[in-house]
């Protein structure tokens, strides 16, 4: 199985950029993980709000495939702690087909055709974090998921 983390946007902040490289090259001894960039709308401000996310959710729709399995990272999912989500990872490592996507939707959020094909909604905090930032956070989460599914010394209860 496969994880896919699709982002509306370009990471730009260096730093954060840096951390991401960071844990995304540190998943790679776990299992196969990328973050799939969609472009930005470019003619954003002449539109509405709903309008762009309409644009937007039809830019992530073209990135599922059947048998896909579809979470989005969403401020109304549920929320887990790390056990929690590693004991998630490890139930959809043995359930889910080829990719296991996770979906970070744009300034406005999902569309109801991304909202309709979604297969849950997970939230990382009740908190609002920047688009970036949560894409280091869900980065390292993943990351954390894997040591502890292995046992390994880096999550502390």
């Amino acid at each position: 199985m496969k994880i896919e983390l699709i982002v509306v946007g370009k990471t730009a902040t260096p730093y954060l950029k840096e951390g991401i490289e960071h844990y995304v090259k540190r998943l790679t001894h776990y299992v196969p993980y990328e973050i799939r960039t969609i472009s930005d709308i470019k003619t954003s401000k002449a539109l509405t709000a709903e309008r762009q996310k309409e644009m937007e959710g039809e830019l992530i729709l073209q990135q599922i495939q059947p048998g896909d399995r579809v979470v989005l990272l969403d401020e109304h999912g549920r929320e887990m702690t790390s056990r929690e989500f590693a004991g998630y990872l490890e139930k959809a490592m043995s359930t889910v087909g080829k990719r296991l996507l996770f979906v970070v939707g744009g300034p406005y959020g999902f569309s109801k055709k991304v909202y309709d094909r979604a297969d849950g909604k997970l939230s990382l905090s009740q908190m609002t974090f920047s688009h970036e930032m949560i894409r280091l956070f869900f980065t390292e989460q993943v990351y954390r998921a894997m040591t502890i599914l292995r046992g390994e010394p880096y999550h502390h209860d």
